[in-house]
């Protein structure tokens, strides 16, 4: 039985060729195969071409012992997946029967009756081993030829990822010759890239020298930064206590600015504290138009901690709907810090909660002006008898300043709750 080491993706699917979709497939395959210590050496992406697919898997076979084909397993013409496998192995193509019955039982118990074209899910190369997929109708296959294997997954995340995890458990286990590799990131808000590195720097050369060696990597994005970390050792226990080290040697040189050890985005960082402290959060907005309350609920069981939110985005509205008085956004202007305080405290109040956001700004592309140029941002968080406010002056497009508000607004709240 050969040794797995190297792996490649494939991703099928022309719509992964377009603007609008994105392959994120493959990121959850490596992280999967890298525990393993499993080397994923190339990723790709192939329309719904069978000719062009079949020039994929050739030569992905050439160089890897394992192949990993995620998408094109469905019932249409354009599935081309298990055929174009198939023919490259040389493997005839026969009915399933036990498949088929799964399938038309799925679809009777929706009442509905299985349409014929759903017997293609059926057909499976000779030799192949089957993977049941209890979420969909499209099982998974993984096939054996010259001591390298071919594993083909559905594209569906929900039906991809437990099939995945289930073989990696298993049978992968046991043919995974590699040393684990432990990947983490460290999240970071409220300082520039070269201000991160330089915090940082004095420790990679310690790293280099531990008996489980860490490599970093920083990457810098409008709101936030990330540090990457991986080491690879005999056991992943191994390797998980050594990254353990390292993040939290990271968090001591640069304390309250590292709001995540483990990859945890920040408004679950935000969810799990006030939900540990039993408080309750309202939300005023108006340039995020409803970016922050979405971020906040994304988050499974934030119901738990999320009261209320408005969009207060025209001036009335935020009289009416927060209580701003008017003679506040007559004085300063609706992007001010007495405005976003105001709408802090008016949403706190109303709502009944103990933390109030107020967010007022300028996302551009117009509106700005000399003193309030685009990218202007006021913020403000009411908790108990205090009040913080700040304004802020972001940089990019109308997106990117949407998202760095938001960000600044739950990094407010967080360092306040510290």
């Amino acid at each position: 039985m050969t040794a797995i080491r190297r792996a490649a993706i494939v991703a099928v699917g022309s719509e992964l060729l377009t603007a609008s979709r994105l392959d994120t497939n493959s990121l959850f395959i490596t992280e999967q195969l890298n525990l393993l210590g499993i080397d994923v050496v190339f990723k790709g992406v192939i329309g719904d071409e069978p000719s062009e697919l079949a020039v994929a898997v050739s030569a992905a076979l050439a160089r890897v012992d394992l192949l990993v084909c995620c998408g094109g397993l469905g019932p249409t013409d354009d599935d081309v997946t298990r055929d174009v496998v198939a023919q490259v192995l040389n493997r005839p193509l026969a009915e399933d029967e036990a498949i088929t019955a799964r399938i038309s039982e799925r679809f009777r118990s929706r009442g509905m009756q299985m349409p014929a074209i759903n017997r293609r899910q059926a057909m499976v190369p000779a030799g192949a081993c089957v993977l049941e997929n209890p979420y969909g109708t499209a099982p998974g296959l993984w096939l054996e030829d010259a001591g390298r294997v071919v594993l083909l997954l559905p594209g569906p995340p929900r039906e991809l990822k437990p099939m995945l995890v289930g073989f990696v458990e298993t049978a992968l286990k046991a043919r995974a010759a590699g040393v684990p590799r432990v990947r983490r990131i460290v999240r970071i808000t409220g300082r520039s890239e070269s201000h991160t590195e330089e915090a940082v720097r004095p420790l990679y050369a310690e790293w280099a020298r531990a008996a489980v060696p860490i490599s970093a990597t920083i990457l810098a994005s409008l709101g936030q930064i990330e540090l990457h970390l991986s080491a690879r050792a005999g056991s992943r226990e191994a390797a998980e206590a050594a990254i353990d080290a390292a993040a939290g040697q990271v968090a001591a040189l640069m304390g309250p600015d590292v709001y995540s050890r483990d990859g945890r985005p920040l408004e679950q960082v935000l969810g799990e504290m006030l939900a540990e402290r039993g408080l309750h959060i309202a939300v005023a907005e108006s340039c995020t138009g409803g970016l922050l309350t979405s971020r906040l609920t994304d988050v499974a069981g934030s119901s738990r901690y999320v009261e209320q939110a408005v969009v207060a985005y025209a001036n009335a509205a935020k009289v009416a709907l927060v209580g701003v008085p008017e003679r506040l956004i007559d004085e300063h202007g609706a992007v001010s810090e007495p405005v976003a305080i105001a709408m802090a405290e008016g949403i706190r109040t109303r709502a009944e909660v103990d933390v109030g956001v107020g967010v007022t700004g300028i996302a551009g592309p117009g509106g700005g002006s000399a003193d309030k140029p685009v990218g202007t941002v006021a913020i403000a968080a009411a908790l108990g008898d205090i009040t913080r406010s700040r304004v802020f002056r972001f940089l990019g497009e109308r997106e990117q300043i949407k998202f760095q508000a938001s960000q600044a607004a739950l990094d407010m709240v967080r360092r306040m709750l510290m």
